[in-house]
């Protein structure tokens, strides 16, 4: 799960990146370089410690995110202007193709001492302007696209069949795209989905705004059509680099119930419809990361292929049974340990453990 960082300069996007990855990545704007910084992080879950409590393995390890601060992405990089349409540069394209989603940091905080590039603070007008930037840079590939569909169709020797399904999905998506609406909120059926897979499409990503704040600054009255947070970048990045302690006592004092680092973790799970199972024992408890929805037998692929390969029945028990029966063997007395086929569908907080034979 990789969620991409982007925003115009000055947004505040290496605060929040820091703020999420307890980073000290240096804030100084890139003026317009291409730049990534990544970094691993553990998601944090109450459920992880609890289990561990129980079973004190050796090991526990948590589900994990990366996040990708990205800078480089401008407005006005698609080049609107007819001709001058060449869409974002490639080595950044492909930067952005990578991942999984986006947060897009919308600046709302005034400061004399940092200039907006727009010379003014109007983060509805950044937001949108973002939203515009991925969709002209989609529209610019869909019209290429169909131009190359076209050009076949003229010279012949090409698969008739497939050059009308790819044509008739790429129309499909143009007329999206040209009504100013995101990919995103089409429904693709699987075939569509494998054509589309490799294909890059930025607007069919999720994506989260993060409005960053000043400190104390009230939230403006702003709307996008999709998920959205307020935070306070600047004050949320010093928080993440206190020790816990130090940063309970600052949490406190600023009346913040918990850090932006938990908060954003959460949201970037339900912004691509993602949840955690788990797994335990004496050598490791562990959590894992699979897609809502998915069977038994994806989530023994996300442990191991050996498990997906070999798969043969899941044990499942429910984690607020297990913690609240105190046991598997208990939890196996009342019932509530069941032996689950491959298309189980698997629930946020299963314990679940695979039978298989490779």
């Amino acid at each position: 799960m990789k969620l991409g960082i982007i925003g115009l300069p000055q947004s505040g996007k290496t605060t929040i990146f820091n703020a999420l990855t307890r980073g000290d990545t240096p804030t100084t704007a890139s003026a317009g370089r291409i730049e990534i910084h990544t970094a691993v992080v553990d998601v944090p879950d109450p459920r992880v410690d609890k289990l561990s409590g129980m079973f004190h393995p050796k090991k526990t390890i948590y589900a994990k995110v990366t996040y990708a601060d990205i800078a480089g992405l401008e407005a006005g990089a698609a080049h609107p202007q007819g001709a001058l349409r060449t869409g974002i540069s490639g080595q950044l394209l492909n930067q952005l193709a990578q991942m999984d989603g986006f947060i897009h940091v919308a600046r709302c905080f005034a400061d004399e001492n940092v200039p907006h590039p727009s010379g003014s603070v109007d983060p509805q007008r950044d937001a949108e302007a973002m939203e515009s930037e991925l969709l002209l840079n989609d529209l610019i590939a869909v019209e290429r696209k169909l131009e190359r569909l076209a050009d076949e169709r003229k010279k012949g020797g090409t698969d008739k069949t497939l050059n009308a399904r790819q044509a008739e999905l790429f129309e499909r998506l143009h007329k999206t795209l040209s009504e100013n609406k995101p990919l995103r909120g089409m429904d693709f059926n699987a075939e569509d989905q494998k054509e589309l897979a490799s294909f890059g499409l930025l607007t069919r990503k999720p994506l989260l705004t993060a409005f960053n704040l000043g400190e104390g600054g009230a939230a403006p009255n702003v709307s996008v059509n999709h998920p959205s947070v307020f935070l306070q970048g600047k004050l949320e990045m010093e928080i993440a680099q206190l020790s816990p302690e130090d940063a309970a006592v600052f949490m406190q004092e600023y009346g913040i119930e918990e850090p932006s680092l938990n908060r954003m973790i959460r949201l970037s799970y339900d912004l691509l419809n993602q949840q955690s199972f788990f797994t335990v024992g004496e050598d490791e408890v562990r959590a894992w990361t699979v897609r809502r929805g998915a069977p038994a037998v994806e989530a023994a692929g996300a442990i191991h292929t050996d498990l997906q390969k070999g798969f043969i029945r899941a044990e499942v028990v429910a984690y607020d049974d297990l913690t609240r029966l105190g046991s598997m063997n208990e939890a196996k007395s009342k019932g509530k340990l069941r032996l689950e086929g491959k298309e189980y569908i698997v629930k946020d907080g299963d314990i679940v453990h695979i039978r298989f034979n490779v």
